[in-house]
């Protein structure tokens, strides 16, 4: 994903009408609102189960995914919920009410800490347990954290093609 050329910032809403992964460019960097990203995902129910999500990517830092849960709310995981900074980061913390422990939040190497709902892909067969190793990983920028699970999910070939200028 990080080839020359390819942006450090992008947003895109990712779906699966009738089976195939389907993913859309909603922004050529992060600078989107959060209300714009939550209006990108659409109604709750209008899809098949599970529904679509958007992914943002802030600067290769961090990365954001938005999806309704059960009941039309919001699901929300940032990778680094201590990115506050930033103010998309900042933004999903407060309205998604994600604990920041900036204290205990870094281990020896400052691995950022990963705050929301680590379960927002289970329906799609990537629980917790399995994405923690991914967020985690103080190897992967966050742009290679989106391609790790877009290559388990099955849509890396989707997405390289939608955030390629």
């Amino acid at each position: 994903m990080s080839a020359p050329g390819t942006p450090t910032s992008w947003a895109v809403r990712v779906s699966r009408p009738g089976g195939g992964w389907r993913v859309e460019l909603l922004a050529a960097d992060a600078g989107d609102e959060l209300p714009a990203l939550e209006r990108a995902l659409g109604d709750p129910g209008a899809e098949d189960w599970p529904g679509p999500f958007v992914v943002v990517v802030d600067s290769r830092l961090y990365f954001v995914v938005l999806r309704h849960g059960p009941g039309g709310l919001v699901r929300a995981l940032i990778s680094d919920a201590t990115m506050q900074e930033w103010l998309l980061a900042a933004e999903v913390v407060e309205r998604y009410g994600i604990g920041v422990d900036a204290e205990g939040a870094f281990d020896d190497d400052e691995t950022g800490w990963p705050g929301g709902d680590l379960d927002v892909f289970a329906d799609d067969g990537l629980p917790a347990d399995e994405l923690r190793p991914i967020v985690t990983a103080d190897d992967l920028w966050a742009d290679e954290m989106v391609a790790a699970i877009a290559g388990r999910l099955g849509f890396a070939d989707e997405l390289a093609a939608a955030v390629r200028p």
